[in-house]
């Protein structure tokens, strides 16, 4: 008696339609990926881009009860992004302290663009929360001070002005992780030390004005208060302008984007 046997497989003909298919629908999807990745290097992408970071942040105040915000801030080379902050004193050790929040990745703004406050701390003392307007020497020490500021929300979801200090998750104050009870691992905010000699961190947390200063002039690292309005300016128009007085009169030419206290989006723009 015989027994029948299936065979299971493709054919090599079948293989071969499969295979163009799946060619095909990706050579219609990657216009749209590429047309939706370019939508952000735009005036109104970058617009988009932030106004999401803002409605998480507003989300994230609301669901933990604790002030939260997006944090603007270079790295050391100069990259733009947008870090996930949330209120935390305890951990911090500082009634102001800030520190990233857990499970969020800083967000890269796009290269030709950057977003500043316009301002630079006048102080270092977090008891003395000065504003000053921005000069033809911020400009000439990278102004990575005003491209370092915060925007908060309330428990309750609406945008205040707070006093922001941010500190690494481990709460050391100006940590060295080659001294004992000075270690910390966190990798989002760092000090210059962990970061240059460790590779711990991509950003500089506030901690001590007078190192940060040295190592990274106009570095912006100080207490300060959280802002409802900021700038957008394009980067290669910036770059290619022959010396700062007309860098800076560009600056100032910029208007204003606010941001709606209630809903935590952005209301109006010169994008």
């Amino acid at each position: 008696m015989r027994t029948s046997c299936k065979k299971f497989g493709f054919s090599l003909t079948e293989m071969v339609v499969v295979v163009a298919i799946v060619g095909l629908l990706a050579a219609l999807g990657l216009p749209a990926i590429r047309s939706l990745q370019k939508s952000f290097e735009t005036g109104s992408g970058i617009n988009s881009l932030i106004d999401a970071a803002l409605s998480s942040a507003r989300a994230v105040a609301a669901k933990e009860q604790r002030y939260a915000g997006v944090r603007f801030q270079l790295d050391l080379h100069d990259n733009q992004y947008m870090i996930f902050i949330i209120h935390d004193p305890e951990k911090t050790k500082l009634s102001d302290g800030f520190r990233a929040l857990e499970g969020q990745k800083p967000i890269k703004l796009p290269d030709d663009f950057r977003v500043i406050d316009m301002m630079r701390r006048w102080t270092s003392n977090p008891e003395s929360l000065k504003d000053a307007k921005l000069t033809v020497v911020d400009i000439q020490n990278g102004m990575r001070d005003t491209s370092c500021f915060s925007i908060i929300f309330s428990p309750a979801g609406k945008m205040v002005i707070h006093g922001v200090r941010v500190r690494n998750r481990d709460g050391i104050f100006k940590p060295d992780n080659s001294v004992s009870g000075k270690i910390s691992i966190d990798d989002i905010f760092n000090s210059p030390k962990n970061i240059l000699n460790y590779n711990v961190g991509m950003f500089l947390q506030d901690d001590d004005w007078t190192e940060a200063e040295t190592l990274f002039p106009g570095g912006g690292l100080g207490a300060e208060f959280s802002r409802d309005k900021f700038y957008i300016y394009e980067k290669s128009y910036f770059d290619k302008l022959n010396d700062t007085d007309q860098r800076l009169d560009y600056l100032n030419s910029l208007e204003p984007v606010f941001i709606n206290q209630y809903t935590g989006t952005i209301v109006n723009s010169n994008k």
